[in-house]
């Protein structure tokens, strides 16, 4: 079975991580004191290559969580938007129609809201879930009851694309939050990591004027970066988190609204 990583805390990751980097680095250096006066210049130059393959795999890496990062972010300012605008036409619907169109999105916005905050267990992620759809299916109930009654109603027709634009924004929000960094590609990232320092570390035990420090001191800072990656990647458990301003500025308008 596949380690999942995102079963684990940030902060044990980082500390695992980062001692595997270190013993792979005192490893290395330990190799490299044994075959001192041994080497030739090839060793020089596939610590190169290695290092340079590090470089390349964190710069891709951190480009696939920043482009996820950003997707949840506009996700968020589109749904938002997509709610205002539904509530703002539920108010040119007839009584009673209107009225419990914008209480229902009064209790949408603020589900939406903590939807991040939902992401610890997929039990919560579900229950927010089937609540949204549960609101959802009583505005288009709604809905259908004011095109009964005439569907040529301009105001009925825009709450109906507007109520369609919100359900749509919803799983659009939801497949941003699913999409994350392939397992396997972090995964591939600590290994070459590993390697990557473990050769460095190799490369200075052949110089015996060369200190440790520099090598340990990438081994912290590349597993720092790492983590900043699998922090981009964790929208509702990490340390940076996607603002929900938008859909904050969205519920404050609805909550004034006199019906």
């Amino acid at each position: 079975m596949a380690l999942d990583l995102q079963a684990y805390t940030l902060p044990a990751i980082f500390v695992v991580s980062l001692v595997l980097i270190l013993v792979g680095s005192e490893l290395g250096r330990r190799l490299g004191a044994r075959t001192r006066g041994r080497g030739d210049a090839n060793d020089s130059t596939l610590e190169a290559a290695i290092l340079g393959l590090l470089a390349l795999m964190i710069s891709f890496t951190f480009a696939m969580g920043l482009s996820r990062f950003e997707a949840r972010r506009d996700a968020v300012l589109n749904e938002a938007n997509a709610i205002g605008t539904t509530a703002l036409r539920a108010r040119l619907l007839p009584e009673p129609h209107g009225s419990a169109s914008v209480k229902l999105l009064r209790d949408y916005v603020r589900i939406r809201l903590h939807l991040n905050q939902t992401l610890g267990t997929k039990r919560e992620l579900d229950a927010a879930i089937a609540q949204s759809n549960e609101i959802q299916e009583s505005l288009w109930q709604h809905a259908i009851a004011m095109a009964e009654k005439d569907s040529g109603i301009v105001p009925t027709g825009l709450f109906i694309q507007a109520l369609n634009d919100m359900i749509d924004n919803q799983e659009k929000r939801l497949t941003a939050l699913r999409n994350r960094v392939p397992n396997i590609v972090l995964m591939a990232l600590y290994g070459i990591a590993i390697i990557a320092n473990a050769f460095a570390a190799y490369g200075g035990a052949l110089e015996t004027r060369r200190s440790r420090l520099p090598v340990y001191a990438m081994g912290v800072l590349v597993a720092a970066v790492i983590l900043l990656i699998q922090d981009l990647d964790r929208p509702g458990t990490g340390f940076i988190r996607v603002s929900q301003q938008p859909m904050l500025d969205t519920a404050a308008s609805i909550a004034s609204f006199s019906k």
